[in-house]
């Protein structure tokens, strides 16, 4: 699986996904589940990069005194919204408002879809941003109609 990154705007941000082969439901059950899991874990403000206080303190973490007022002391990492996966052939897509979520959530899918294309689903390529060119995200169902609004 090849990861690329094409232009970002983490409040309007589409992620491709190319197969090997046209999925099947169960492989897009899968997808489905992993980003689901992923966004509900930006909505709850899970990718703050601000308190990381386990990884900060290494590999010993036995009896570590952990901050309570941490997450409250740091910034608000949230995400904001998510639509609905589209499929097109061997393509899968979705539109995601990232909102002050840090990048490290996007880390943490990376390695998650890395993990899914190995035991799983053939995943060919992951694209995060941009637009393909064939297939424009403007025809786009499940994404919210005021992001293109002029």
């Amino acid at each position: 699986m090849q990861i690329h990154f094409r232009e970002i705007n983490p409040f309007d941000l589409w992620i491709w996904i190319e197969f090997i082969t046209v999925p099947s439901e169960k492989e897009k059950e899968y997808v489905e589940e992993l980003f689901d899991s992923w966004f509900y874990l930006g909505k709850l403000g899970a990718f703050n990069a601000e308190n990381l206080q386990v990884q900060e303190t290494g590999l010993d973490i036995s009896y570590m005194s952990y901050n309570q007022d941490g997450y409250d002391s740091s910034l608000l990492a949230l995400m904001h919204n998510m639509a609905n996966f589209e499929y097109l052939g061997k393509w899968a897509r979705c539109w995601f408002d990232l909102g002050t979520s840090d990048a490290i959530a996007i880390d943490i899918l990376i390695n998650a879809l890395t993990q899914l294309g190995n035991e799983y689903v053939t995943i060919e390529n992951v694209y995060i941003g941009g637009e393909n060119s064939d297939w424009p995200v403007e025809d786009s169902d499940s994404r919210p109609s005021f992001i293109y609004d002029n």
